[in-house]
């Protein structure tokens, strides 16, 4: 990492070498860890790939575990014997979380007012989450069954949905619980209830998302408008005209089948999260790091809708 040559207020990726614990700042980091998101990327965040706290190396089970939707009646212990024993019968996968971070370079001039740090603090905060929702979105996306469909005056947007979802419980005995729109898509399905000027399709289109995953017996559906920007280019929105139907719970264990887990190894004092601050004569580094592994646990049941107007 070249921070020698950087300019003022350029962020650069993290150098783990450079992260001493002199440099450590308790009240950044607790303003990180209790850090107010404005735009909600840390719930969407968690609603795509719940959290499950690991050490640095950890292992799960990669494939779907139909024992943890099993039901028995024969969980009665006689006198004298052991209760039956449940296994996960799941291949064993072995990976770690990897340390992830942000770099700005302040200059000494522009640290004028009171809350400067925290303000910089904020902004790699946003950046971050950025990052691993880009990643989980990724992830989704190389892991999903995907089928191109038409939303039009002739299409039952909502009977493509209800589609995905069966296809979902086919595939790996799991019927899918969320449900994520693209902003795009949300419009496409709104267009193709306008068009059709019928009492069913006006009763449609006056959904909100609750009343639509209500409709589906899903048990959440959220649509992300984020965007995001690459040098020399427009800026994209996060998900396109999608739709993806999968299944998360954030009450998470490594072996549980949600289709991502967000694999996170807490800090000191179980922090996600660690600010560090290095200062020269006319510049202040701040750093916010931490460590995570987004991963595709289970595959099966994943689907995406790639939706035509």
């Amino acid at each position: 990492m070249k921070t020698e040559k950087n300019k003022n207020e350029i962020i650069t990726a993290a150098n783990e070498s450079r992260l001493e614990s002199a440099h450590y700042s308790e009240a950044l980091t607790a303003f990180a860890v209790g850090w107010k998101d404005p735009e909600n990327l840390k719930s969407m965040l968690e609603f795509i790939a719940p959290n499950v706290p690991v050490g640095r190396r950890f292992e799960f089970k990669s494939s779907a575990n139909a024992e943890a939707f099993y039901s028995e009646t024969d969980d009665i212990r006689s006198s004298g014997s052991d209760f039956k024993r449940v296994e996960y019968t799941g291949e064993t996968v072995y990976a770690k979380t990897h340390n992830k971070g942000l770099t700005i370079r302040v200059d000494r001039d522009d640290t004028t007012d009171e809350n400067w740090q925290e303000r910089y603090v904020h902004l790699l905060m946003q950046r971050l989450y950025r990052n691993e929702i880009r990643r989980a979105l990724q992830a989704l996306e190389q892991s999903a069954k995907t089928k191109d469909v038409t939303w039009d005056e002739e299409s039952n947007p909502d009977g493509d949905l209800r589609n995905a979802l069966v296809e979902a419980a086919d595939a790996c005995g799991i019927r899918s619980n969320r449900m994520l729109f693209g902003a795009n898509a949300w419009d496409l399905r709104a267009n193709a209830y306008d068009a059709q000027e019928t009492a069913g399709a006006f009763r449609a289109v006056e959904l909100d998302p609750k009343s639509l995953a209500s409709k589906l017996l899903v048990d959440d559906i959220k649509i992300l408008r984020g965007r995001y920007q690459e040098p020399g280019f427009n800026k994209q929105a996060l998900v396109g005209p999608d739709v993806y139907t999968f299944f998360g719970d954030n009450v998470v264990t490594k072996d549980e089948p949600s289709n991502l887990k967000r694999f996170v190894t807490p800090a000191e004092a179980g922090y996600n999260f660690r600010v560090f601050t290095e200062e020269t004569s006319k510049f202040i580094d701040i750093t916010v790091e931490h460590y995570s592994n987004i991963v595709v646990t289970n595959p099966l049941g994943i689907q995406r809708l790639k939706i035509n107007a």
